[in-house]
């Protein structure tokens, strides 16, 4: 058996460029108190609302290697911890994205951790409390975290049923941060920054996705995101015609609803003129 985890660099994972975050609050003071102590942290808020990009900032501030998960339903355990292979060579064990940033140091960050199957997140337990470990049952090794590890999960609470919410036993194992849109000023800077859009064609988007929040419940499971706002803002800098751009970045992925579109489209109109 040969373990092919022997000359892996943690460095691929560090952030070499500045992520551009602009902080709501105090949430850079309070993640790094949390880091400092190595405690999990848990983020959360809607679709778009700036919480990898955060978790990305803060990794970057503070010079530490990010390993991130993209949680879905079709993760196991094995995914997460590491399993072992057989190639020409005989068999080899891999570690998995969790063991490696416990071995190495890395922050590990689970995105959208209620999207994994609660059996899979039950893994992470024994990294979330004063034990700080990780048992690979299958190749018969502890891993003790190194000092230099953190756990980051986050979901949106505000979109997922009761039934993919997370257990209390694995909530209160973390220490939580909320997030949600920015102000409607600070939002229209950050797309000016992120797309290049002018100033007050940022203001009339927010306004736009002010609009599509308030249908929430009323025909729409989520408003327009930041993100998505960034979207429309790059294509109207490409060239794109405004309404267009609105259609296509801001209307068509959040909805199929005819009624919907409608509406939406009566505020593009009554907005942009």
């Amino acid at each position: 058996m040969t373990d092919m985890n022997t000359d892996f660099d943690i460095n691929q994972f560090v952030i070499n460029s500045e992520p551009y975050f602009a902080a709501k609050s105090n949430e850079i003071d309070l993640y790094t108190a949390a880091y400092s102590a190595r405690l999990p942290v848990m983020v959360k808020g809607p679709t778009g609302c700036g919480k990898s990009r955060f978790v990305e900032h803060m990794a970057f501030k503070l010079s530490k290697p990010l390993i991130t998960v993209s949680c879905n339903e079709d993760i196991t355990a094995s995914d997460l911890i590491g399993r072992f292979l057989l190639d020409a060579n005989g068999t080899r064990w891999v570690d998995g994205p969790l063991t490696l940033a416990a071995r190495h140091g890395a922050i590990c960050y689970l995105d959208e951790i209620v999207e994994a199957r609660q059996d899979t997140m039950v893994v992470i337990h024994s990294l979330t409390d004063h034990r700080r470990e990780l048992m690979l049952d299958k190749k018969g090794e502890l891993v003790k975290a190194h000092d230099d590890f953190q756990l980051v999960i986050s979901y949106n609470p505000g979109y997922q049923s009761l039934m993919k919410d997370l257990k209390q036993s694995t909530k209160q194992r973390f220490t939580a941060m909320d997030f949600d849109y920015a102000s409607a000023e600070l939002e229209a800077s950050i797309i000016v920054k992120e797309s290049g859009v002018d100033p007050k064609i940022a203001e009339k988007l927010v306004k736009l996705a002010q609009t599509t929040r308030n249908l929430v419940g009323h025909g729409l499971d989520e408003g327009a995101s930041t993100r998505l706002l960034n979207y429309a803002g790059s294509l109207i800098n490409g060239g794109v015609d405004v309404k267009d751009a609105c259609h296509m970045a801001l209307v068509c992925p959040i909805t199929d609803d005819a009624e919907v579109r409608t509406t939406m489209s009566g505020a593009i109109d009554a907005i942009f003129g």
